[in-house]
């Protein structure tokens, strides 16, 4: 049971469930109903990725001190009411499910879903 933070596209892992896209854009290229066969995701969900602007901003972060201000507007996102019970929904079914939630990023530390990982922590999710 639990929640697997993936990047979106690779090999799903044994066991990992339904893979939800936290992302904002389907992946380019790809036909809608090759998303689930071509391990991207299952169900896009963009409600957790960051707002248009902010993802921008995200992907512009050169330094600690631009990830570290991308960071803080994101949780700020997060903790609008909409997301909030979104992510405190996923922390409860993480007890009873196993699936995953991703992004593309390649490097995860520079990658919203290493902050979606933080947030889900917070609300007693178990992450596997």
């Amino acid at each position: 049971m639990g929640i697997r933070i993936v990047r979106l596209g690779t090999p799903r892992g044994q066991g990992e469930g339904l893979r939800i896209g936290t992302v904002r854009r389907p992946p380019r290229g790809v036909p809608k109903t090759e998303f689930a066969s071509g391990d991207w995701y299952d169900v896009w969900y963009p409600n957790l990725a960051p707002s248009a602007e902010l993802m921008q901003q995200g992907q512009a972060a050169d330094t600690d001190k631009d990830w570290v201000a991308f960071s803080k507007k994101y949780k700020a996102e997060m903790n609008q009411p909409e997301p909030s019970r979104t992510l405190d929904l996923l922390a409860a079914l993480s007890k009873q499910a196993s699936f995953a939630v991703g992004c593309y990023c390649e490097n995860e530390n520079r990658c919203h879903r290493s902050l979606l990982r933080d947030l889900l922590k917070e609300r007693g999710a178990e992450i596997g």
